[in-house]
């Protein structure tokens, strides 16, 4: 029998996003010229059924994610993943290590790899990092810059926690932030919708996964 999850991110999208609608006020449409995707910390640990930090729904949102993925490749957009890793000789976590009592996957192994529901493909770029934001300590503003991008859609895991880190730290960089209300998850219904609210209030266009795959793919 399939686990029951706590909340189904894709299901309540809808029902979300007209509970954030009064805030959720700065509509945008994607520049797909100067787009890129990021997929968030879909790795087994969280993905995986077996993963030891398993996240019923994380493995929810896999097909909206693919599907948007596969609408950027086509339009020839990056896609960027991030792996959350920590470095087995320790050192390197800090207040990260000490906070979740050193469970976070370790660089190398089963659970630091993206889930193979999403598996990067050529072209795509993968970001390894240590801290919430994808944007401490890694390449991936060089990179971003780079391509020439300025709007960023976030996908992944945890809303809470590093989609909605990463989204606050791409607004303070002058991106255009596109958040996927049925793209992100996070442990219960109520974290899910404080991000979707935070970042409506201050810092990113909530919608869901069929809006921005039809604004790629030049419906809108």
């Amino acid at each position: 029998m399939a686990e029951k999850l706590p909340y189904d991110p894709v299901a309540e999208a809808a029902q979300l996003l007209e509970e954030i609608a009064a805030h959720n006020v700065h509509e945008m449409a994607l520049n797909v010229p100067a787009a890129a995707l990021l997929v968030v910390d879909m790795q087994n640990a969280f993905i995986h059924p077996d993963g030891p930090i398993y996240l019923p729904a994380g493995a929810a949102i896999v097909d909206t994610i693919a599907t948007i993925a596969h609408a950027f490749r086509e339009a020839g957009r990056p896609v960027f993943f991030t792996r959350h890793a920590e470095d087995p000789a320790g050192g390197n976590s800090g207040m990260m290590a000490e906070w979740w009592d050193n469970s976070s996957p370790q660089e190398g192994t089963w659970e630091a790899a993206v889930f193979e529901g999403l598996a990067p493909q050529l072209g795509d770029v993968i970001i390894p990092k240590i801290r919430y934001s994808a944007f401490l300590a890694t390449d991936l503003e060089p990179r971003l810059r780079q391509a020439g991008v300025e709007d960023v859609v976030v996908t992944g895991v945890m809303a809470n926690l590093c989609c909605e880190t990463t989204a606050r730290e791409a607004f303070m960089r002058d991106y255009r932030v596109f958040f996927v209300a049925d793209g992100v998850a996070a442990p219960s219904r109520e974290f899910h919708r404080s991000s979707l609210l935070n970042l409506a209030y201050g810092f990113a266009y909530v919608l869901r996964g069929e809006d921005i795959i039809s604004m790629v793919r030049g419906g809108k």
